[in-house]
């Protein structure tokens, strides 16, 4: 298979004109030609952070806290969770695993409620879909060992000494929740040496300083710290000293478009195009052992194909900006999965 058009390649996302050549599901190689296509040929996605069960949920809880939206074990999610029938939550998680898919996701990084249970549940979901869920099992260790590894909820809610042992005993992804409202339980996290901490909004300088000596990665969700109302991350500063990624978080208060998350943290922080969509695809697959995010040969043939002749991106004179801060569902030609 080969696919013509304008290549975002490498880890700079260099726009050349070409093919792909595609094998056996890997990129065998990327031949620069002159090709007649308009297609903005980029990486999918990994979505490095989301809780889909919420989606049975979705625009519930309007005008309540963080804690009373989220906290386990009674936020409001958690209550909806155990209310809810099996069928209805596989559905739910089912129809925005396809959306997801449809707007060029490759991955996902779940974590997911519901102990072992919940595991199977979005196992389920995603049958016969390309998307790909990194399930991190939630509340228990056989959860964990159930899943691909533990998503744990942050260290004021509990002490996950116990978890994080078993996890890398297991060989499996670890990542904890951490500076999301305050910067109580951000110390404790980096003290169970994490894969990754997720939202930091709320670092102060020794943990950047813990963060430029050990280079845990960090995965941002700014859409939903925005809808919570616990600020805003310092994503220059831990730029800076650490890998970031990007994930849409939960489905009750965003969409899971990663075509939303790019344009809001383009715009929200002063960072320039090709970071943003590293920290869309490249940085997420390597927080989750994946060997996609990249076009270059050998890596997973996972790509986003966008027409570039649409309404929307006619006239874009810089490709990479034009797909972070301005492309959209409507602009997906072809999704390679």
């Amino acid at each position: 298979m080969e696919i013509e058009g304008t290549i975002l390649r490498g880890r700079e996302f260099d726009p050349v004109e070409g093919r792909v050549v595609v094998e056996d599901g890997e990129i065998a190689a990327v031949e620069e030609a002159a090709v007649e296509s308009e297609a903005v040929v980029c990486p999918a996605f990994v979505n490095a952070h989301t809780h889909l069960g919420d989606s049975i949920a979705k625009e519930a809880g309007r005008g309540l806290s963080l804690e009373e939206l989220v906290a386990p074990p009674d936020g409001l999610k958690h209550r909806l969770l155990r209310q809810a029938d099996r069928d209805e939550l596989v559905e739910g998680m089912r129809r925005s695993l396809r959306f997801m898919e449809s707007t060029g996701t490759a991955a996902t990084v779940e974590f997911r409620e519901g102990g072992v249970e919940g595991v199977y549940a979005i196992e389920e979901a995603a049958e016969g879909l390309g998307i790909d869920p990194v399930v991190l099992g939630r509340e228990t260790v056989d959860a964990m060992a159930a899943a691909d590894g533990f998503g744990a909820s942050g260290a004021n809610d509990a002490h996950f000494e116990h978890e994080r042992r078993e996890t890398r005993e297991a060989g499996k992804l670890f990542g904890i929740h951490a500076g999301e409202v305050d910067e109580s339980d951000i110390n404790p996290a980096m003290d169970l040496d994490p894969d990754f901490l997720v939202h930091m909004v709320h670092p102060e300088p020794i943990h950047l300083e813990r963060l430029a000596d050990t280079g845990i990665p960090v995965v941002l969700c700014p859409r939903s710290n925005l809808v919570t109302d616990v600020g805003v991350p310092p994503a220059e500063k831990l730029a800076e000293r650490t890998t970031l990624a990007l994930g849409t978080d939960n489905v009750m208060t965003n969409s899971p478009s990663m075509f939303r998350e790019m344009e809001f943290a383009a715009k929200l922080f002063d960072l320039q195009a090709p970071e943003v969509l590293r920290m869309a695809t490249l940085n997420g697959a390597e927080i989750a052992g994946l060997n996609c995010g990249l076009i270059e040969p050998g890596r997973d043939a996972k790509l986003l194909v966008l027409d570039g002749d649409s309404d929307n991106l006619a006239g874009g004179r810089d490709p990479v900006r034009a797909v972070v801060r301005r492309a959209g569902a409507s602009d997906v030609e072809r999704v390679v999965l």
